[in-house]
Order: structure tokens, then sequence, then C-alpha cells
């Protein structure tokens, strides 16, 4: 059921779960960032139920994809479609019922709201207005794919979707090739070899990845391998379903001094162009490309 103007339904405050109906108690008047399941329902939480069940409206990025999960626990609160398309024309309504002392819930299609979704304007207006923004925390592919990945979890950076065009994906891979942190990345699946590829090619050869496809839902899987592997295992069979891409932290490498980077692009250089001499010793030797390059220009230009 969507609204553009929610009213109370007779059984506000009601859902159900296993076939049993239950009564949620009163909320705050405060914005409820709700996450919901990424794929098994059953991984609902019974704060999320009730939060969801309590508020006023649940504001939704997709009103179909969202009264499915309602529906199917017996919740009657009106759906708000709110979405980066329409973000301007419904704010205003989520904040006039915070300011007339309701609950509002937020959600996105799948997982925790404002992982790679724009939730994030809303919630800063919300809080320069001065109302309360409460978190109920639940399923998040990043999360589960890390804690499944076998990959080291002590210190991660979420990078979300990459740009779909080469050079600003290649430019922006670069940038996090040295960061000391399990890399987690959400790929469409037409688009995940080739990122794998890239990703061999930037990275390394070396660096251990995983992709898990699936989460949670009946045909879950975890390929795990280096890049080039999965890369080559990637491309052989027709991929489905929601990818998430996590790519382990880079080796440790002793910086080399001035004399040893000069050194191995003197070698290099010699039957070699300069860009392919630059990524070779920038892998070899952990170093920035873009330095790399610029000190191998300077040793051709002195040739």
């Amino acid at each position: 059921m969507a609204t553009d103007s929610p009213s109370e339904p007779a059984d506000k405050n009601r859902y159900s779960l296993s076939e049993h109906a239950f009564s949620a108690p009163n909320l705050e008047p405060a914005l409820y960032i709700v996450s919901t399941p990424i794929g098994n329902l059953g991984d609902i939480t019974v704060r999320a139920l009730e939060t969801l069940a309590a508020s006023s409206i649940i504001a939704c990025e997709d009103t179909r994809v969202t009264a499915t999960l309602t529906q199917k626990f017996g919740l009657k609160t009106p759906l708000l479609a709110y979405h980066e398309h329409n973000a301007n024309k419904q704010r205003p309504k989520i904040l006039a019922e915070l300011e007339a002392g309701r609950a509002v819930a937020l959600v996105s299609d799948a997982g925790t709201p404002l992982v790679s979704d724009p939730g994030y304007r809303l919630v800063r207006d919300v809080v320069a207005e001065g109302f309360n923004v409460i978190p109920i925390p639940g399923a998040s592919a990043p999360l589960a794919g890390l804690v499944g990945s076998g990959l080291p979890s002590d210190t991660i950076l979420f990078a979300g979707f990459l740009p779909q065009k080469g050079g600003p994906k290649t430019k922006r891979l670069e940038e996090l090739a040295r960061v000391p942190a399990t890399l987690i990345f959400f790929e469409s699946p037409h688009r995940t070899s080739s990122t794998l590829d890239l990703m061999a090619d930037v990275f390394g050869g070396e660096r251990e990845a995983v992709v898990a496809r699936e989460l949670t839902k009946r045909y879950e899987t975890f390929e795990r391998g280096t890049l080039p592997e999965l890369a080559e295992r990637m491309a052989d069979k027709p991929i489905k379903g929601e990818i998430v891409i996590l790519v382990g932290p880079p080796e440790e490498k002793p910086e080399a001094d001035a004399s040893d980077l000069d050194a191995l692009l003197a070698e290099a250089l010699v039957d070699m162009p300069v860009s392919t001499a630059a990524k070779k010793v920038a892998k070899a030797t952990g170093l920035d490309r873009n330095e790399v390059y610029k000190r191998a220009l300077d040793l051709k230009a002195g040739d």
C-alpha cells in the first residue's frame, strides 16, 4: 500500500511473526534508519518489525519492493516512495511528520540504508532541524561478505560501486591500490569479470580476493582465489545476482630508495615503453605508480 498522504490504519502498531500477531510499543519522535533483509526474509529483527509497525510512515526506495516485506509480516504502515529522483519533493513531508511528533522509518530495498544510497542527505537535514536519528541495525551485504570471506577483517574500507567508465574506474582503483585494508566493492553481474581483470592489472596478480554472490539467498556462493584466477573463473560462467567483491590488503614491501628505483627503471626501460616500465616497477616496489611514472620520464629524458 503506497500513499502520498498517510493516515493511521485501525490496526496500527501491529505485526505478525510465525503466524502470531504482536502489538509494537509507541516510539519517540525520530527518524529511524531500519535495516531490512538482503535476501532471506528470516533475517529481519524483532526490533525492526516493532519500529516499522509503530512508525507513521515508512520511507522507501521502491514501494513494490518494501510491500513484499510489509505483507510478509502483516505490517499496515503506509509506504512513502523516497529516492534520489523525488527527494526534494518528499523530504518536506518527512520533516512535517517529525514536526508533528511522529516517528518515521527509512528503509532501502535491501540491507542497511545509507550504505551506497543517498539517504544520508535526509539524515543531514533531519539532524539540522534538531530531530533525533536512531539506527536500527541488521543485515548488511558488505559485512556479510566480509565475515564469510576469510580475508583480514581488522581494517576494512567500503568503496561501494566503482565508476563505470574505464578512465575514472582505473584512477579510482589506483587511489585504492596501496590502502592497507581489505577493500569491499559492490558490482553488477555483467561487469564482474572485467572489473576483476582491471583489479588484477592495477593491484597486481598476487592479491587475494573473494567474489560473494547472492548473500543469504538459496544460491549463496563464495569464490576465492587471486584476482587473475577469479577473473578467469568468472569469465567462464554466466554471473547472476547481487555481487560483493572483496580484495585483501596489499603485502607489505620494503620501500625502494632512489638508487634502487632508478636501477629498476633503467633495466625496464631497455625494452619497454615508459608507461609499461613504470607499471612493472610500481608493482614490484609498492611505490605509487604516478610517482614512478614521473621518475621514468625524467630518466628517459636524461637518456
